[in-house]
């Protein structure tokens, strides 16, 4: 359902975690998801606290699927006192598999947490299959 390639991407959610600093356009920070199976569909969330809905960008290109967002500054008149979470860019690639209907993914964003419901696709759902014997002839059904 789910492919992961980028064996880096792990190390450089974790540098930035304990050495901080904020995600750009060119360099992203990661964001934290989980991603499960509920019956037909796929189920993935993401966390993005304090992201406003129109700061999200959702692209499918192939089977690969891009979630961008933006958490911005309070505001430039402001002087901050504690500033302990992370602003800037965020951004999670992920490869999806053949057997997923990438044309109908439903995207809900709620109390800060991005889902995304993906159907599985209809040719990879289990089938019965009839099985006819050489000696049998097709029967015919008259109208």
């Amino acid at each position: 359902m789910l492919m992961r390639t980028d064996p880096f991407r792990e190390l450089d959610r974790l540098t930035q975690q304990v050495f901080g600093g904020s995600g750009t356009w060119s360099r992203p920070t990661a964001m934290p998801m989980d991603a499960y199976r509920d019956g037909d569909r796929f189920v993935v969330c993401f966390d993005l606290p304090g992201v406003s809905p129109d700061a999200i960008e959702l692209d499918v290109e192939r089977n690969v699927l891009t979630v961008k967002a933006e958490r911005r500054p309070v505001g430039t008149d402001v002087e901050m006192q504690v500033s302990e979470r992370p602003l800037g860019v965020f951004s999670r690639q992920l490869f999806l598999g053949d057997t997923l209907d990438t044309e109908h993914i439903d995207a809900q964003y709620d109390a800060g947490v991005l889902t995304l419901r993906i159907p599985i696709a209809e040719r990879a759902k289990p089938r019965k299959i009839a099985i006819t014997s050489a000696d049998e002839t097709p029967k015919q059904i008259d109208a």
